[in-house]
């Protein structure tokens, strides 16, 4: 455990349970948390309270991963892959400003270097892309029930229509990169 170079980025895009179920089988992520970020209303917000899109926070998750396996530019450009990053505070049926594509930097080296992905990533999509970049404000974790969702409630309907979808668009465009 000491040989690791462990670093965090906060990234949303959509609803987090399925940002959530992608990075949990990416190789080198030590863990995946999901919460809330990025808001104006003061204090620590509920789901209920995100989910009525009047705080400004957007759901995210944190992803601590040992960049000596995998670098941040290839986590970043996982997360521009596994979700579409030209609709504005929209995933699928997930409307609102809490679904926003974001990427949240915690230093100018990883705003760098999501600005290079955001750049090299244009060229896969036809429409432009909206994701934000903002500089990362205090995170809130989201209640415990949302922790780990997929892997709790994988026969769920929205795990079945909504997450296996966005795990095998993963499996297969970065392969090589999943546990």
């Amino acid at each position: 455990m000491n040989d690791m170079k462990l670093e965090t980025i906060t990234i949303g895009g959509g609803c987090f349970w399925c940002t959530e179920a992608v990075f949990q089988e990416v190789k080198g992520v030590h863990s995946v948390v999901s919460g809330y970020t990025g808001g104006t209303a003061p204090g620590k917000p509920t789901y209920r309270e995100i989910c009525s899109g009047l705080t400004g926070h957007a759901e995210v998750v944190q992803v601590t991963f040992d960049s000596q396996v995998i670098s941040l530019y290839d986590i970043l450009e996982i997360f521009m892959t596994t979700h579409d990053p030209t609709t504005l505070n929209r995933q699928g049926a997930d409307v609102g400003t809490q679904y926003r594509s974001v990427i949240y930097y915690a230093n100018e080296n990883q705003k760098s270097i999501a600005e290079n992905v955001l750049n090299d990533i244009t060229r896969l999509y036809e429409n432009p892309i909206v994701t934000e970049l903002s500089p990362l404000g205090v995170f809130y974790e989201a209640e415990d029930y949302h922790q780990d969702y997929y892997k709790n409630n994988s026969s769920q309907g929205y795990c079945q229509v909504v997450i296996n979808p966005k795990l095998a668009k993963l499996r297969k465009l970065h392969a090589e990169k999943t546990k």
